[in-house]
Order: structure tokens, then sequence, then C-alpha cells
């Protein structure tokens, strides 16, 4: 049973929306670029270096 503020919040817009701890418990990603997703799924990747503006 998923418990609320552990699994999954619900938003200002009212979407429940699942956490990082979700993702892991269910133990794969399911590829729709989750806001919280722990295998940053759809996200650029982090090179570490900065860019001087």
């Amino acid at each position: 049973m998923l418990q609320e503020n552990i699994d999954y919040y619900i938003n200002q817009e009212g979407n429940f929306v699942f956490t990082k701890e979700y993702h892991l418990k269910r133990g794969y990603c399911c590829k729709n670029k989750c806001l919280h997703c722990p295998w940053s799924y759809g996200r650029e990747k982090q090179t570490g270096k900065t860019r001087d503006k």
C-alpha cells in the first residue's frame, strides 16, 4: 500500500508525484521521465564542468 509523503505527494496542481523512494521500491525505470527518477532517465548528463559566462 502506498503511503503519502513517503511514496508520493500531491502537488499544487492536484497531481500525484511519485518520490525517489517509490521508484527504488519498484526497482526499475518506466522511462516516463519522472520528476524524481533515481536513474535520471531523460535528463541531461552532468559533466561536472562549469561554464564561464
